[in-house]
């Protein structure tokens, strides 16, 4: 009996975006990287009901990451030949059930295990947005689309620790994970009633991650990806941190409402152009970036030019993950579900390479060298991204 659900693999022939199905992906993405952030905020409360430091504990973070990494590709191939909505969820039922044992543990060594899990499940669910909502979406749109299905990870990413910290303020850190474990289940159904069950794309076997790695452009693709996340992780692993050193530890809420507000702003502004200006889009938000930051470093005693470039920083970064996914995608054409799981294990392997690297250069140097070192990766990727103007950020793009 054929699943009346089920659509063709072809891009739906339509004039509007599908609004309601894009949420759900939305917030798929969106609940995924609050999940991996959400410890950040709490470490001090967590590392007590634990029993443990505050150091260890914020391995709980690291270990999310890693397991995203090292699970995305083959998870994504595993799973190649299941229904698309199926699959996600499976995964988001994996991370609802991790997060609500991780609220009722008080082991550290099970704590490390169920957050392992759920980055595993995490890493199920990111290298689907991307093309899920391009198969979704009419002719000409697709870029569109993209951006909107993962606008959820900067807003995640933004949100996650404050929103985790208010959550534990109403009944102790138990209660952020409940609540995330209770919207998962909210977005299941959603999605459920919303979303298309696309059929699973069996992979080619020329498609193997050593064949589309010498994709031409996808390696700068890449190179930028990751030196572009590292730097953005260094710095806002320790915002605290940052802000410490420059007088404003009293302010951390309001520089990071700030941040938040303008990478929602980023996701209106860049989502309306990135089908037509993709590399104008990838060069500006890397340069903005970098400005960011060299304000950051050499002007952190003025208040107001740290509010204002950390605002600019979260305008140039909301809509990052959107741009580089729609690069590999672009760039890599029918090998594009391989490249999505490429992209989403350097994008999660940085989020844990930045925080490692910047406690050592906290540790050791001090929290100014963190703007130094996160300038000097940015200075790296736009000369990745303005060089790669044939294959990687083609002008015709």
């Amino acid at each position: 009996m054929t699943d009346t659900t089920t659509v063709p693999p072809a891009t739906p022939r339509r004039d509007r975006l599908p609004g309601r199905a894009l949420l759900g992906l939305f917030l798929a993405g969106f609940i995924s990287i609050l999940t991996e952030c959400l410890p950040a905020g709490l470490l001090p409360e967590i590392s007590r009901t634990l029993d443990t430091s505050v150091s260890l504990t914020g391995q709980t973070v690291t270990l999310y990451a890693l397991a995203t990494a090292l699970g995305a590709i083959p998870l994504a191939r595993l799973t190649a030949k299941w229904p698309r909505k199926h699959v996600l969820q499976l995964a988001l039922g994996i991370v609802a059930a991790a997060n609500t044992v991780t609220a009722l543990s008080g082991d550290y060594t099970l704590t490390l295990v169920i957050r392992f899990v759920a980055g595993l499940g995490t890493g199920l669910i990111w290298p689907l947005l991307g093309g899920y909502a391009a198969r979704l979406a009419p002719e000409g749109r697709q870029g569109r689309a993209i951006a909107i299905a993962l606008a959820g990870t900067p807003l995640g990413l933004a949100l996650g620790i404050p929103l985790g910290t208010l959550l534990s303020s109403l009944g102790g850190w138990q209660v952020a994970f409940h609540a995330s474990a209770a919207l998962i289940v909210l977005t299941m159904t959603w999605m459920w009633v919303t979303l298309p069950n696309l059929p699973g794309q069996p992979l080619d076997v020329r498609f193997k991650v050593s064949r589309v790695l010498v994709v031409p452009g996808l390696r700068v693709i890449l190179f930028a990806l990751a030196t572009y996340m590292v730097a953005h992780n260094i710095l806002y692993t320790y915002i605290t941190d940052l802000l410490r050193h420059a007088g404003m530890s009293d302010q951390t809420g309001w520089v990071l409402f700030a941040f938040g507000v303008t990478s929602v702003l980023s996701v209106l502004v860049v989502g309306t152009h990135i089908d037509q200006h993709l590399r104008k889009l990838v060069v500006g938000s890397t340069l903005l970036f970098a400005i960011c930051v060299l304000v950051l470093a050499v002007f952190s005693g003025v208040p107001v030019l740290v509010y204002a470039a950390v605002a600019a920083w979260g305008f140039a970064f909301g809509s990052s993950p959107s741009l580089f996914v729609g690069s590999a995608i672009n760039a890599t054409g029918a090998a594009s579900d391989v490249a999505q799981s490429i992209t989403i294990t350097v994008f999660s392997a940085s989020i844990a390479l930045g925080g490692f690297l910047g406690g050592l250069l906290l540790a050791g140097l001090g929290a100014a060298s963190i703007t130094w070192a996160s300038l000097a990766l940015l200075i790296a990727a736009g000369a990745a991204v303005v060089s790669g103007v044939r294959y990687a950020f083609p002008k015709s793009t």
